[in-house]
């Protein structure tokens, strides 16, 4: 199942403060479930710009495959140092 980054980097905002947000009823566009039919559920919590939201996803994408391409390098350091394919499997999952 993909990640929903969306509701990901939402969850950074407006720490403390659950359910904060929640999605128009009336929706527009694609998805329910996007930016332009966000709503605040808290009038204490504030609204994040969508660029605000859109850096957030990117840093989260980001830090996905940065641990992506450590797993498989790290993988490869392995079977470098002489283990078997089953052994790092055991090991790390991979």
């Amino acid at each position: 199942m993909e990640k929903d980054y969306l509701q990901l980097a939402l969850g950074t905002f407006n720490q403390g403060k659950s359910q904060w947000y929640g999605w128009r009823k009336d929706w527009t566009g694609e998805k329910r479930m996007s930016y332009e039919n966000l709503i605040l559920n808290d009038n204490t919590a504030t609204m994040p710009t969508e660029a605000e939201v859109n850096a957030k996803i990117s840093e989260l994408q980001q830090a996905d495959a940065d641990m992506t391409t450590k797993k498989a390098t790290g993988k490869q350091k392995l079977l470098d140092l002489g283990l078997s394919e089953d052994e790092v499997k055991a090991l790390i999952g991979v």
